[in-house]
C-alpha cells in the first residue's frame, strides 16, 4: 500500500501519544523544568481544545528524585533507582497537574508496567481507563511504575512505553520529543558528513544502523530506542516523529502539517494492523455461539457482539482472552477479545445490559466483544 504523505500524517492525526525524555523534563538533571513543562502543557491543552485526544508519556521521575536526594550521578543499585523514582514521581505529577490546570485541562496520573500490557485482562482495563479519560477531555500523564518493577531501569526507556501506549489506544501518531533534532545518517557529533533524515519508512532496518547509543547521563535511552519504538508503533499503524523538544510550538506546528524532526511513516493502516495482530498472534481460549440475528449484525452490520445474541458459551476463558464467535452451525464467523469470563458470559447469555449488575454484582461493558476488538473470519 502507499504510505500517507508526510504533510498529512500529523495533520490528520486525531489521537496522539507524546513522549518526552528525562533530559528535557529535568533540564539535564538540574531539576524539573517548569517553563518547558508549562510550554508542552499549553500545547497539549490547545490540541485537546482543537478536538484531538492526547496522552503524555513523561520520563523524569528518577532524574527528579536524584536531584531531590542530592545524588549527582545515576545509581546502579535497583533499590536506589526505585527509591529515586518514588521521590521524584511526587514532583513530576504535581508539575504536570499544575501546568495543565493553568491551561484549563484536567490531568490524570497513570503508572504502567510492561506486565500490565502483556496480561490481556490488565491490558483491557488499562485501555478502557485511558479511552474514558480521553473522552472526558483529560490528558493522561503516563510513566513506568519504576518503584515496583525494574524493566525500564534495567533495559531501557520510556520510548518503548510510548510505543506500547500508542498500540494500546490505537493512536494515529507517536511524537517523541528529545534533545536531538531528529535522526542523522551517522552521529553528527563524530561525523561531519552526517546527513539529516527528514522522512523514512518506520521499520526500515537501515535506520537501526544509523542510530547510536545513549547520549545522556540522565536518561537511559538513545536514538536506537526511538527507532525501535517507531518500529513497534508502526505495527499498529501509528507513524512516529522524532523531534527536538525545545523547538518552539513543536506539537502545534507538527499537527498543522509542518515538517519538523524526522518522520517515520507506518506502512500499515491502523485497522489492518490490528486485524493482522488479532488473526495471527493470539490463541483461542473458547467460543460463544450466536443466533442468526447476532451473526448478521456482526458479519454484515459491523456491530459489536451483545450478550443477548449469544445462545451458548464453550470453553474456559478469562476477560481479555481471544474467543471465537460461531454461528448456529458451529462455523467460526469472527473472533475477538472477550469483555467477560466464560463463567460470567454464561450468566449474561441471552440477557440485556440492564440485568448485568443484578447477575454479576457490577456493571461492566454492554458488549461481549466490542467491534474494535473483533475481526471477521469469513
Amino acid at each position: 500500500m502507499n504510505a500517507p504523505s508526510g504533510s498529512t500524517v500529523l495533520r490528520n492525526a486525531r489521537r496522539i501519544v507524546v513522549k518526552v525524555g528525562s533530559s528535557l523534563v529535568t533540564n539535564e538533571g538540574r531539576g524539573l523544568d517548569a517553563e518547558a513543562i508549562g510550554q508542552w502543557s499549553e500545547q497539549l491543552a490547545a490540541l485537546v481544545k482543537d478536538g484531538r485526544e492526547v496522552i503524555m508519556v513523561s520520563s523524569g521521575a528518577i532524574a527528579e528524585g536524584m536531584k531531590r536526594l542530592g545524588w549527582r550521578t545515576r545509581p546502579k543499585a535497583i533499590h536506589e533507582l526505585q527509591a529515586a523514582a518514588a521521590v521524584g514521581q511526587m514532583g513530576l505529577v504535581q508539575m504536570y497537574e499544575t501546568k495543565l490546570r493553568e491551561n484549563g485541562i484536567g490531568s490524570a496520573q497513570v503508572l504502567l508496567t510492561h506486565a500490565d500490557l502483556a496480561d490481556r485482562e490488565r491490558y483491557l482495563n488499562a485501555r478502557s481507563t485511558l479511552l474514558t479519560l480521553l473522552q472526558l477531555g483529560v490528558v493522561p500523564v503516563i510513566n513506568e511504575n519504576d518503584t515496583v518493577v525494574n524493566d525500564e531501569i534495567k533495559f531501557g526507556d520510556n520510548d518503548t512505553l510510548g510505543a506500547l501506549v500508542a498500540n494500546l489506544v490505537e493512536a494515529d501518531a507517536l511524537i517523541i520529543l528529545t534533545d536531538q533534532k531528529g535522526l542523522y545518517t551517522a552521529d553528527p557529533r563524530k561525523d561531519p558528513a552526517a546527513q539529516f533524515v527528514h522522512e523514512a519508512k518506520a521499520g526500515d532496518v537501515a535506520l537501526e544502523a544509523m542510530a547510536g547509543g545513549a547520549g545522556s547521563s540522565i536518561g537511559s535511552g538513545g536514538m536506537i530506542t526511538k527507532i525501535l519504538a517507531a518500529k513497534r508503533a508502526a505495527g499498529s499503524g501509528a507513524s512516529t516523529v522524532i523531534a527536538w523538544g525545545r523547538e518552539p510550538q513543536a506539537l502545534i506546528r507538527l499537527t498543522r502539517g509542518e515538517a519538523i524532526g524526522t518522520l517515520l511513516v507506518a506502512q500499515t493502516q491502523k485497522m489492518q494492523a490490528r486485524k493482522q495482530w488479532m488473526a495471527d498472534h493470539l490463541q483461542l481460549r473458547g467460543s460463544v455461539t450466536v443466533d442468526p440475528g447476532a451473526a448478521s449484525m456482526v458479519q454484515i452490520g459491523g456491530k459489536s457482539l451483545l450478550p443477548i445474541g449469544m445462545t451458548g458459551v464453550q470453553g474456559d476463558f478469562s476477560r481479555g482472552d481471544v474467543i471465537a464467535i460461531k454461528d448456529a452451525d458451529g462455523t467460526e464467523i469472527a473472533r475477538g477479545l472477550a469483555n467477560y469470563s466464560s463463567s460470567e458470559a454464561r450468566l449474561i447469555c441471552r440477557k440485556v445490559s440492564s440485568e448485568f449488575e443484578r447477575l454479576l454484582g457490577y456493571t461492566g461493558e454492554s458488549e461481549m466483544v466490542h467491534r474494535t476488538n473483533l475481526i471477521l473470519s469469513r
